[in-house]
């Protein structure tokens, strides 16, 4: 049997910086208070997280770009709220971020997660954001929390 290296769920001495979106915010606070529950609950120092507001999603991964190159966060969390629209803007913007926090997890080394709502409609929106759908915002946290234990364990 092979060895399996991975992460555990233990917050503990963790920096961890949620950068929101402010558009869409009655979605978007609510995925912040979901990862904020998340990190406290599984270890984390409230002293030792830090929520920084952004206009938009697209304006995400510029943050995150500047906040790893500081090293002052063992992970970076991206939280907004997207739905599709009439136009391709939905569509841009969708790609941007994705690719935006993508590049910034696989060239800085910090752990960096994806945590952007793409939705169809409102309502699904709702759902991920602390309805029937859980909390995506909590579900990115405990994500940002097994990577970097992970890495820890592969360095």
């Amino acid at each position: 049997m092979p060895p399996i290296i991975e992460g555990s769920l233990d917050a503990k001495g963790l920096k961890v910086a949620l950068i929101a979106s402010r558009f869409n915010d009655f979605v978007t606070a609510k995925l912040v208070d979901g990862a904020l529950d998340c990190l406290v609950r599984h270890g984390a120092d409230p002293k030792n997280l830090t929520v920084i507001k952004v206009p938009g999603s697209f304006e995400v991964p510029q943050v995150a770009a500047r906040l790893a190159a500081q090293g002052k966060y063992d992970a970076i969390v991206g939280l907004g709220c997207l739905v599709r629209g009439e136009t391709p803007h939905f569509d841009l913007i969708a790609a941007e971020a994705v690719k935006g926090l993508a590049q910034v997890g696989t060239s800085s080394g910090v752990p960096v997660i994806f945590g952007v709502l793409t939705c169809d409609t409102m309502e699904q929106a709702i759902d991920r954001a602390g309805g029937k759908a859980g909390n995506k915002g909590w579900d990115a946290a405990l994500a940002a929390i097994e990577m970097v234990s992970l890495f820890s364990r592969l360095t």
